[in-house]
């Protein structure tokens, strides 16, 4: 025999079968363990959902708009101007004696301001007179030379030259008298301009020249000359602002309907009404090409002087008879881009988005001129929850005018 030849393999030992049967009895718990859970759970599960069921659509509040008549109006903001603004130089010149009021006074026309030394003028004016007198000598001797050449000519005593030399000399001296006169005008001139007052009742600002100093003036202007002060008139007041181009041409079509009278009113900022009336006085000649705006301006009475020109305010200005439209709460409005949209309730519950032209607040309330039907049911609360396309369950909403905050 080979000795080379493989022996028999000898059996396994009893220990290592137990081994193995051990582990097969574990995995088929395991895998007992693993369906059951998934029976457990599909069947939660399957509960779980059968209870949910299908979803809630979401509530939201619903009001047909508000039908109400309003007066037809355009506001805009105005900024105030003076009607009269003006600043105070002197047309003479010489050193600046006193000044008459006090910073921020409301002066009456005619009141002084400023006063400049006024010796060197009133010499002037002394010289001036005291060559009209010289003037009036001449005449007064003048005209007895002529009386006297008349005389002697009458008697064949004197020549017909003597008596035209006198007439000239008379008629030289007349017009010396006339030039002596307006020197002392001229003279007298400068003397009152040395007393600066105010050309018309109003506000001036603060001195912007102190006493002592040397002043610049000059009769046309065409000359340096000091600026002594600032000064505004106050009653009535001016008040500017724009129109749109439609603005405008809404305003002309009323105008031309004579629907309106030119009436405006205006409030501050702290005003709660639009208690100060005025008159449109004045619209330009064209619009501005760039803005596409036309300048416009009223005129306000202020006694009380409250109107301060610079300050702005707010204007309103009618244009037109009473007439129905629709209000909607502003917050219902959405903006989109150039476009504005209101979301309603449509067939079936289902949400869907209108597109509108909205007009100014009254009443808080958002004036709709088109887009909106009287029996459209408006979302005016829920509009979180709402989507367009989306089903809702629709409440009764109200949409409540509140004519406190229209008067402002």
């Amino acid at each position: 025999m080979n000795s080379s030849q493989s022996a028999p393999a000898s059996p396994s030992p009893p220990g290592s079968r137990r081994t193995r049967a051990k582990v097969i009895l574990t995995l088929a718990a395991v895998v007992a363990l693993v369906m059951v859970g998934v029976v457990v759970l599909g069947g939660a599960s399957s509960s779980s959902s059968a209870a949910t069921g299908p979803a809630t659509p979401p509530t939201v509040a619903v009001s047909v708009p508000l039908a109400r008549t309003i007066e037809p109006r355009l506001e805009f903001l105005g900024q105030m101007s003076a009607v009269e603004d003006v600043e105070i130089r002197a047309q003479v010149g010489g050193t600046l004696t006193a000044i008459r009021f006090k910073d921020g006074d409301v002066v009456q026309k005619g009141t002084v301001l400023f006063e400049i030394d006024k010796t060197p003028y009133d010499i002037k004016f002394s010289q001036a007179r005291a060559q009209l007198e010289a003037a009036k000598a001449r005449v007064a001797l003048a005209n007895r030379q002529l009386t006297r050449a008349t005389q002697l000519h009458s008697t064949d005593a004197g020549s017909v030259e003597g008596v035209d030399q006198a007439t000239a000399e008379h008629l030289a001296a007349q017009a010396a008298v006339e030039g002596a006169e307006a020197m002392v005008r001229d003279a007298k001139f400068d003397l009152d301009r040395c007393t600066i007052v105010a050309p018309f009742t109003g506000r001036v600002g603060t001195h912007l020249v102190s006493v002592g100093n040397l002043i610049a003036g000059n009769r046309a202007g065409s000359g340096p000359t000091t600026l002594l002060a600032k000064m505004v008139s106050l009653d009535p007041i001016y008040v500017n602002f724009d129109l749109g181009e439609n603005d405008y041409l809404t305003f002309m079509q009323q105008r031309q309907k004579g629907a309106m009278d030119n009436t405006v009113s205006i409030a501050l900022s702290t005003d709660t009404s639009f208690a100060r009336t005025g008159q449109m006085t004045f619209i330009d000649n064209a619009l501005d090409h760039t803005s596409g705006t036309i300048h416009a301006r009223a005129t306000i009475a202020n006694p009380d002087h409250a109107l301060t020109p610079g300050g702005f305010a707010r204007v309103r200005l009618a244009v037109g008879h009473d007439v129905p439209v629709l209000l909607v709460p502003d917050a219902v409005v959405v903006a989109d881009q150039s476009d504005h949209n209101v979301l309603v309730v449509g067939a079936g519950d289902v949400v869907a988005v209108k597109k509108v032209e909205v007009g100014d607040l009254r009443g808080g309330l958002r004036v709709i001129r088109s887009g909106l039907a009287p029996t459209d049911r408006v979302i005016v609360s829920g509009l979180g929850g709402a989507a367009v396309g989306a089903k809702v369950t629709p409440t009764l909403g109200a949409i409540r005018f509140d004519p406190n905050q229209d008067r402002i």
